[in-house]
């Protein structure tokens, strides 16, 4: 089971505490020359003018937490291999911030206009710098030791005569997924017309988790002679198969959404890629590229013992 280090967590933590501590003092530095009321929402249509405000007291403690939730977030789901992701959202995130200030400085009494492109270039520009620094940091932290083989003896295998065909399929789902997902989907609009620059941009963020999120929330798997499907149970796609050819063998395991694969939904880690909807029974196929993939479905070990039997009949295991 790889866990993330404490050395890891502190590295992903770092670049939210220098941003947060950069923005911070930037408001206390020019906190002489913002107005009460902050410009915090802009109308891309009409030359970046501002239409809406947040009181500068709001706007501390709202980008404070934005900050620091997006920490949280990363320290608690963080691996090695994406470090420099974590840095690149704290370089992104705070340089929106520290360009929002930029654009609130008073001179004369008269806000200036924000500039989408530019300051969007910015953050990207921050992002940017700030993921090559994470990805160089990435070297301080061991790499993930691959999980021990298991036994092919003990995989389960199902007795299955030469000219017997046989099939498995199980429907299965997360109801706190689906909630999370349809959540996401209805507050995303709401939050893109509604909230002040930059939160507006987790309205985007509420598609991009939403719309997959949905989509896998409830799945089938289907072991048959094309080898393991496992397909949305509401539209065609997405769908990850692994044929007959593909399987070196397939086992039951235990895992923990959290620990093992860092959440819920399609997820991919050193080694191994999985489709988890919950903590518990996984149907685990090793692949001959060395990999595994995963899938949480109930009664996993009658599907192993199936494709166990379909592949070794296929002169696969």
């Amino acid at each position: 089971m790889n866990r993330a280090t404490p050395r890891l967590r502190a590295l992903a933590a770092l670049p939210f505490a220098l941003a947060l501590a950069v923005h911070l003092l930037l408001f206390a530095r020019w906190r002489d020359e913002l107005p009460d009321e902050l410009a915090t929402h802009f109308s891309l249509g009409d030359g970046g003018q501002p239409d809406g405000w947040t009181g500068a007291t709001a706007y501390a403690l709202i980008s404070t937490g934005l900050l620091l939730g997006l920490a949280a977030g990363w320290t608690a789901f963080v691996r090695r291999g994406v470090l420099w992701a974590a840095w690149a959202t704290a370089g992104f995130a705070g340089g929106l911030l520290v360009q929002l200030l930029r654009a609130n400085r008073v001179d004369e009494f008269e806000v200036q206009v924000f500039s989408p492109g530019m300051d969007l270039g910015v953050a990207l520009a921050a992002a940017a710098v700030s993921g090559a620094v994470g990805w160089v940091l990435t070297s301080l932290v061991p790499a993930e030791a691959p999980a021990a083989r298991p036994d092919p003896a003990d995989d389960p295998r199902l007795p299955l005569g030469a000219g017997e065909a046989a099939g498995w399929s199980r429907d299965t789902g997360s109801r706190t997924l689906t909630a999370l997902a349809v959540l996401a989907l209805v507050a995303a609009p709401v939050v893109l017309l509604l909230a002040p620059w930059p939160g507006a941009l987790l309205g985007l963020l509420g598609l991009v988790i939403g719309v997959p999120g949905l989509a896998l929330a409830r799945v089938r798997v289907t072991v048959d002679r094309h080898g393991l499907t496992v397909r949305s149970a509401l539209v065609p796609r997405p769908r990850v198969r692994v044929p007959l050819d593909g399987v070196a063998g397939a086992s039951v395991r235990e895992i923990d959404a959290v620990a093992d694969f860092g959440g819920w939904g399609y997820r991919v880690r050193a080694h191994r890629t999985g489709v988890v909807l919950r903590s518990g029974e996984a149907l685990v196929v090793r692949r001959d590229s060395g990999r595994e993939f995963a899938v949480t479905v109930p009664d996993a070990r009658t599907a192993a013992a199936l494709l166990n039997a379909l592949a070794e009949r296929h002169g696969k295991v």
